[in-house]
């Protein structure tokens, strides 16, 4: 089976080639700011259907442009993968749902409900789901640095909360905390890619589901974190 970026490439070739009298289609003049917020939002389009081996001639195409247009805004492939990720990837999450996380007005298990229901809404869509795989699979550094620079924030805050609202201590070694944070925030990821891309077929709502990893995570995290009594000395027979 070929992937999309190799048919893409093929329905290309196969593509009967221009009469030399035909015009090329005159590119609508748009302001600087608005030119580049359009290929943007194509790019995220394109790289998200395609792959991001796909060749940035057929975006050219998608974006009614030259591809000569396009790398006058964007001076080379990598950097527009990295303006997407800004705009895209990383773009759509609010720091306030830090704040959020942390007010502790509110029950615990309502705050996590209703953050991973709005990140689920607004981040967990089909195609921010297949740009971060797509991109995890050509080995671009777009997986490892969102990972870095805000999932690993987010799953320390979500386990030290369980850890406050249980009463009970923080692990010190931080590797362990974000694995015990993943173990709801993977859930969730999750539940998001069987919906969008194996499109599992379900009647039960998302928000039900999310609902079950949070009460699963909050009953297990107590059994984690809570203190071992300190082993017995064997005794001699």
């Amino acid at each position: 089976m070929k992937a999309k970026s190799a048919l893409l490439a093929a329905n290309r070739q196969d593509a009967p080639a221009r009469p030399k009298t035909a015009k090329r289609r005159a590119t609508v003049r748009l302001p600087a700011s608005e030119r580049r917020d359009l290929i943007l939002k194509k790019a995220f389009e394109f790289f998200s259907e395609y792959g991001l081996t796909a060749q940035t001639r057929g975006l050219a195409d998608a974006c009614g442009v030259s591809q000569r247009l396009l790398y006058s805004v964007f001076p080379n492939k990598s950097a527009l993968i990295n303006a997407v990720y800004d705009a895209n990837i990383a773009g759509p999450f609010q720091a306030i749902w830090f704040v959020h996380l942390r007010d502790r007005s509110k029950p615990l298990e309502q705050r996590l409900r209703e953050f991973y229901q709005e990140y689920y809404d607004t981040i967990l869509t089909c195609n921010w789901l297949r740009l971060f795989l797509y991109a995890s699979l050509a080995e671009v550094e777009m997986a490892p640095t969102y990972i870095a620079a805000i999932i690993k924030t987010l799953l320390e805050t979500v386990v030290e909360e369980a850890a406050a609202d249980a009463g009970l201590p923080m692990p010190s070694d931080r590797a362990l905390i974000q694995e015990l944070g993943w173990a709801l925030h993977g859930n969730v990821s999750h539940l998001a890619i069987r919906r969008h891309i194996y499109h599992d077929r379900t009647s039960v709502a998302v928000d039900r589901v999310i609902g079950i990893h949070v009460a699963a995570f909050l009953a297990g995290i107590k059994a984690v974190l809570q203190p071992q009594p300190p082993a017995q000395p064997a005794r001699n027979a």
